[in-house]
């Protein structure tokens, strides 16, 4: 019985425990989908969150809630955080902001984290650095001890506003060594500014758009990037979840439901903006509908292939991009 519990404590403790010593992966981009539902309750899918390792290098795209327990799931470097990138600031992207942010700084993390991303991500760091601030205080007080340190400052969010004057414009967000980020701005009006976020390293490149309507500039920005990862919502399947729900008396989350179809992309449109950027892979993300009783994934993407060749998939929680300096190479796999 001793054994069995020690070895259950130790597969618990697993994630924490990898999460500070992870080998060198190898060089160029990966991707790691950690949240790919939207704001709905989904099974098996955290809100919005997308990872990329550069160099050896974490960098986050959007903390969701549920994203930070995939991320120590799977044994995430997160002690090698930089930067965390925000789209905007609806909750279903910022509502684990907190947790990235403390438990990246227990694993080991010996800077304060970048919150890069449109104007208000200011207000955001003020906000959970003080919400964390006691958090942190009793952390340090219990835990730093001998080689084991936890400096304070290291703990905190550090923002970084991006303007972008222009509606259609862009804007470098982040440099280190050889990789570039670049801040896309994009239209989920009345939310603005939105941004979605292109990574350029040793010659291969990733671009995520963030929520948006249809948004050809995005498509000038995404030009010859290797994956492009596109939100998505069945606006058919929208319209048809509020009907049902004002037929349950239930007018004001009807009304709010219908409200999301103007600011949101379908898959065939964001199939349309792909094809118009010349990437090699679309990967659908942010998926409203995934996981309700009357999706399935034919009903979600159809008519997604009949404005040509396209090579395209659908994110789940898990899946993994490789990008392979040096390489035309695209590898899928998964945690």
């Amino acid at each position: 019985m001793v054994r069995f519990l020690l070895a259950l404590a130790a597969v618990a403790l697993l994630p924490f425990a990898a999460a500070q010593a992870q080998p060198a992966a190898p060089d160029g981009l990966k991707v790691i989908f950690c949240g790919t539902s939207g704001p709905l309750p989904i099974p098996d899918r955290a809100k919005a969150c997308t990872a990329v390792i550069a160099g050896g290098k974490l960098y986050l795209v959007d903390a969701g809630p549920e994203s930070t327990k995939n991320l120590l799931s799977w044994r995430a470097p997160l002690a090698r955080a930089q930067a965390l990138f925000i789209t905007h600031l609806h909750s279903d992207h910022i509502g684990d902001v907190g947790e990235v942010n403390m438990q990246s700084w227990v694993a080991g993390r010996p800077q304060p984290l970048a919150l890069v991303g449109p104007s208000g991500v200011d207000k955001l760091a003020a906000g959970f650095n003080l919400a964390y601030e006691t958090d942190h205080g009793f952390r340090r007080a219990h835990h730093e001890h001998g080689d084991i340190k936890l400096p304070i400052d290291a703990g905190l969010l550090a923002p970084k506003v991006i303007e972008i004057a222009k509606p259609d414009g862009t804007a470098v967000a982040w440099k280190d060594g050889d990789l570039t980020v670049t801040a896309i701005r994009v239209a989920h009006d009345p939310v603005t500014p939105a941004f979605g976020y292109r990574f350029d390293y040793h010659g291969r490149s990733v671009v995520i758009s963030g929520d948006t309507r249809k948004w050809p500039p995005l498509a000038a920005a995404a030009k010859g990037a290797d994956v492009l990862i596109h939100e998505a919502q069945n606006n058919a399947m929208t319209r048809q979840m509020s009907q049902g729900l004002a037929a349950m008396g239930m007018a004001r989350t009807s009304s709010i439901m219908a409200d999301t179809v103007s600011y949101h992309t379908e898959p065939v449109e964001a199939a349309d903006i792909a094809r118009m950027a010349g990437v090699k892979v679309l990967v659908l993300s942010h998926l409203t509908q995934a996981g309700l009783p009357f999706y399935t994934p034919q009903a979600f993407t159809k008519g997604m292939d009949d404005g040509g060749k396209l090579d395209w998939r659908l994110a789940k929680d898990g899946m993994t991009i490789d990008l392979p300096a040096g390489s035309s190479e695209i590898r899928f796999g998964s945690y």
